[in-house]
Order: C-alpha cells, then structure tokens, then sequence
C-alpha cells in the first residue's frame, strides 16, 4: 500500500515537471534565442548603459535581429510592469506583433527595426488593423519618420508613431509613454 502511494507520487511529481517544461520544448530554439537575447538589451539599457548617448543606443538598436527587437520592445514593457501579449508565431501574425494591456486597455504592437525611413504603406496598413479591431495601436520604429508617414498617421488618430527619444525612454525604463496620452490637436479619443 505505502509503495502504491510512493509510486503514485512520483509519477504526480513528474508529470508536473513535464507539464511545466512542454510549453517550453514546444517553442523553437530561435525565438528562446531572440527573447534571450531581448532580455539581455533590456537589463543593460535599463542598468548600466542607460546613460549611453541615445546615438549610440539608436546604432545598436539598428544593429539587432529585427525579431529580436521585437521582443525588446515586449520586453520593456513588461519589466515596467504591464501585461503583455506575445504573438505566437512572427510571420503570418496579421500585422499585430504583440499587445500590451495599459490601464486595463488592449493597446495593439506593431515593431519595425528599420535602419532608414519608415514605410507609409506599413503605417496605413498597421491602421487598418487596429480599425478593425477597434483598438488603439503603437507603431513602434527605430527607423526615421518620413513626411508621408507623418500624413498616414494624421489620417488615423487611433494609432501613434513611437521613436525616438520616447523609445529610447521605453527601453532605459524612463517615463513611459502610455501613462499620458500623446494625442495630436483635433485627433478622436479612442
């Protein structure tokens, strides 16, 4: 009888530690190496080289694997304390690269590791998205911001752009951008 018992309890034990290693088995080596890799940025931008000239910062940032710079982003939000939602997959995900939940508000992610200007055509299409899925949306770039993005952007007051020094303040884990809305004169509240 004693024996059943032990034997039913190691069989219990180690199917919790199964159970608890699957969803980690089931994720591929690249993206544990990409969310890696993000989280190792994000504790020296937000410790020892937060003060590095934001020039710098920019250079290594345009220096990344672009999925990796996604999950940088995830990961600044998340270690400044909002719940995030990562896209399972990172081609094929419908133009959402993850969701962060401010306030008690879904705010939809879209990341571009650009080392030029921004695509327009992504900006309205990334709009486009959030419109149908009536949420707000981050366009977040590392990338310069063009006149014609600063046109599709004006077009869809439910989306912001986020670069520069507020993405530098994101990821150093200074003032975060969402706390206060950043909305242009005449724009709708969302």
């Amino acid at each position: 009888m004693n024996d059943t018992l032990l034997l039913l309890a190691a069989l219990a034990v180690a199917l919790i530690i199964l159970l608890r290693l699957v969803p980690r088995l089931r994720m591929p080596a690249t993206h544990r190496w990409r969310r890696r890799q993000a989280r190792m940025m994000c504790a020296e931008l937000r410790g020892r080289d937060r003060d590095q000239p934001r020039g710098l910062i920019y250079a290594r940032l345009r220096a990344m694997d672009a999925l990796a710079f996604e999950e940088l982003v995830v990961e600044a939000f998340e270690q400044s304390g909002h719940r995030v939602v990562r896209s399972a997959r990172y081609s094929g995900d419908g133009g959402v690269d993850g969701e962060v939940i401010i306030d008690g508000e879904r705010i939809l992610l879209q990341m571009k590791r650009y080392r030029n200007a921004i695509r327009p055509d992504h900006v309205r299409a990334f709009a486009d998205v959030c419109s149908r899925r009536r949420a707000r949306g981050l366009f977040i770039h590392a990338g310069r911001t063009g006149d014609l993005s600063r046109t599709a952007i004006a077009d869809s007051p439910h989306i912001e752009i986020v670069s520069g020094d507020r993405l530098i303040d994101l990821l150093t884990g200074g003032p975060i951008l969402c706390g206060r809305r950043h909305r242009r004169s005449g724009s709708a509240k969302i």
